[in-house]
């Protein structure tokens, strides 16, 4: 006889908080509810104000990616105005502090999420320091952090100096001495060429001891999903594109990008033609057939063992390619170029797109005479945890189904990176 149950759990330590009502059968886990129980309506507080009031209020979506909203915003804007142009010292410039707060992010997840959830040692303190670290790099290039608003229409308001640069440089150089003691115990510049998951697990550190003990607890192919990968977010590093069984696609648009409410969550569904897709950094590593993950994929598939490794791996890429784009920027060029059009009188739809830590942010906009009639914010955890249907589950609920460890589908859940602030925005 069928024995079902269903199981309440408010999950914190995350950044906010949700519910999951987890549904089993014959215990194990044959549905699970997500739900978000607040919301602030940032998208309706925006709807009437000067298009510009955006660069203020947008970063304060959410306290640990306002970055990747500004960036996502300023885009949106310089979008409606026709033959825009900013120096490429600004462009690089806005990429270096977004790679800088997704750095950040990442190793936030690792030491205050992950760790704490397998009860391996806690090393908070390890987490605020590279926080420290990041955030003065960040201001140097910036202004402040958080919360700036120094990208504007037109490229950016900072002017950094060379002796500024050299600092951000190393602090950049300390965060990989960082890595290389803890994270890992090698040399950071040999594991980005590392194309062997048995190689990586070979050496000590925090990553290795995780990916050890998942393989000990014999969880390395848990939380599978669709093997359906998306990016929007392009740039110097990463590339755009939709990968499905590692057939990639480069051809998509925020056209095809659905968004539809859900009468339990105060968040809403995302998806790309009417399919459910997971953002981050494994779709980012399949989008760049990144071997060390395509090593795992091929392995244990899109397992929490692949996101975890993936993120971890992409920690050391934009390290190095942050130094590389350091090395690149002329102080010569502009910080700010007039556009041929002001903002202030534009009227026009527009869309920013950019790669946050948790994967793609989508700002969409649209302008009459300077004013915002509509603004809709879309935020990579609605991507990743959209409530779906027993039919059709979202991805972190398809992860969930068929556990039968209560324990383990949060760990899975937490993989994910979950962030409720910015998904009730």
């Amino acid at each position: 006889m069928s024995r079902k149950i269903t199981v309440a759990k408010l999950i914190e330590k995350i950044e906010g908080e949700a519910t999951l009502k987890f549904h089993f059968d014959q215990e194990r886990i044959e549905f699970v509810d997500i739900l978000f129980g607040s919301q602030r309506g940032i998208e309706q507080i925006l709807e009437g104000r000067p298009a510009e009031d955006a660069l203020v209020i947008n970063p304060r979506v959410c306290g640990i990616c306002g970055h990747a909203h500004l960036i996502a915003t300023v885009k949106a804007l310089e979008s409606c105005i026709e033959g825009l142009e900013i120096s490429p010292k600004a462009s690089i410039i806005r990429e270096l502090t977004l790679n800088l707060e997704l750095i950040q992010n990442h190793f936030k997840w690792f030491y205050l999420t992950l760790l704490p959830q397998l009860k391996l040692d806690q090393k908070v303190l390890f987490a605020s320091e590279v926080s420290r670290l990041i955030s003065q790099a960040i201001a140097y290039l910036a202004g402040q952090y958080p919360h700036n608003s120094y990208a504007i229409v037109g490229g950016i308001t900072s002017e950094p100096t060379s002796i500024e640069i050299l600092s951000v440089r190393n602090l950049l150089k300390e965060v990989i001495a960082f890595f290389e003691k803890h994270m890992v115990v090698a040399d950071t510049t040999r594991l980005l060429g590392c194309e062997k998951t048995q190689t990586l697990l070979s050496h000590q550190g925090d990553l290795p001891q995780l990916l050890n003990l998942l393989l000990e607890k014999g969880w390395q192919s848990e939380g599978r999903s669709f093997d359906r990968f998306i990016v929007f977010g392009e740039s110097r590093y990463f590339q755009r594109g939709k990968s499905i069984k590692t057939r990639i696609q480069p051809h998509i648009s925020e056209r095809f990008v659905e968004v539809s409410p859900n009468s339990d969550s105060l968040a809403q569904n995302v998806t790309y033609k009417q399919k459910y897709y997971e953002v981050g950094p494994l779709s980012r590593a399949m989008l760049l057939k990144t071997p060390l993950i395509k090593d795992a994929h091929r392995r244990y598939g899109d397992s929490l063992f692949s996101r975890i490794l993936a993120r971890s791996c992409e920690t050391i890429q934009l390290l190095h390619h942050s130094l590389l784009l350091l090395s690149q920027i002329d102080l010569r060029q502009p910080s700010w170029i007039e556009p041929p059009q002001s903002i202030k009188r534009a009227s026009a739809e527009g869309v920013g797109a950019v790669e946050a830590a948790r994967g793609s942010l989508i700002h969409r906009v649209k302008l009459q005479e300077g004013q915002i009639q509509k603004w809709q914010i879309i935020t990579p955890t609605q991507w990743n945890l959209s409530q779906g249907t027993r039919e059709m589950p979202g991805v972190s609920q398809q992860a969930m189904i068929g556990t039968d460890d209560r324990a383990l589908a949060e760990f899975i859940f937490k993989t994910f990176d979950v962030c409720s602030v910015c998904t009730t925005h």
